[in-house]
């Protein structure tokens, strides 16, 4: 089954959804603090594309937190349970959206990419780009949707442990997608300790994304960015998926290789850098 380039505008999707038939929508929407329940569910619940189906990043899209880090990946069978519980059939289009920036449809798009699913898009600009061009939307729980048959089959993305990363972040080039002042030490409103991973490159995600949530073209995301200039020739990797979307639509660039910062605070306490290098 041949592959689609990771992003899709509003008009694109659109004209999607009126084909028969058309892509299952993942509401992947989510942050870190917010009324009880899954994060996300109360933006779903006040309104989201018709179809489209909530999809829980830390029960559906991560495993159980621990050592192998804050959200590891999920086991193959829970998480082709949760894709076939939210319609993802294996021959059909996927498209998943967050509210804006893509920081956490990205999570979905390369947990699909990586068991095997490769008919996957981010919506460029999420809900809100969505809201803004006058497109319907529809409030409440949403129907369930018929179960679909996808198959979950790990290894379709590299992967990379703690080890991996050291050695990458040594004799490559290991991005670390975080915020600025997470990266530096400066602030750490998440993980017990600050800083970063030693030799890995500040790389924000949010930095690839224009005010309103679009990913900015693909050559002033990474490449063109002045904080990026890290050598073309050398093996690369990011700390998180976010950053990949833009870099890859329109090139044949390398799939992305995925490590947790956490997991590296777990299995290394003491190796943690204040600051570094921004490219």
């Amino acid at each position: 089954m041949r592959g689609v380039e990771p992003l899709i505008d509003v008009t694109s999707l659109a004209r999607s959804l009126a084909a028969r038939p058309p892509p299952v929508l993942l509401d992947v929407r989510w942050r870190l603090a917010g009324p009880p329940g899954p994060p996300g569910i109360a933006a779903y619940r006040a309104g989201h594309l018709p179809g489209a189906v909530f999809t829980d990043l830390e029960r559906d899209l991560s495993g159980a937190p621990g050592t192998g880090g804050r959200h590891p990946l999920p086991e193959a069978a829970a998480f082709q349970l949760a894709m076939r519980r939210a319609g993802v059939s294996d021959g059909r289009d996927v498209v998943v959206y967050d509210e804006a920036d893509a920081t956490a449809a990205a999570r979905g798009w390369w947990t699909l990419r990586y068991f095997g699913h490769d008919r996957v898009r981010v919506l460029d600009g999420g809900y809100r780009a969505w809201v803004a061009a006058g497109r319907p939307v529809v409030t409440g729980e949403g129907a369930a949707p018929p179960p679909g048959d996808f198959t979950a089959r790990p290894g379709g993305m590299p992967l990379l442990d703690a080890d991996g990363a050291a050695g990458l972040a040594r004799h490559g080039t290991l991005l670390d997608a975080r915020a600025g002042e997470r990266y530096r030490g400066e602030a750490e409103p998440i993980d017990p300790v600050a800083g970063h991973i030693p030799g890995a490159v500040s790389a924000p995600t949010a930095g690839n994304v224009l005010a309103d949530g679009r990913f900015r073209p693909a050559p002033s995301c990474g490449r063109g960015s002045p904080r990026s200039g890290w050598p073309r020739p050398r093996p690369r990797a990011a700390r998180a998926a976010a950053w990949w979307p833009a870099r890859t639509a329109g090139r044949g660039s390398p799939p992305p290789m995925r490590c947790s910062h956490w997991r590296w605070r777990v299995c290394r306490p003491r190796s943690m850098s204040g600051p570094g290098r921004t490219g």
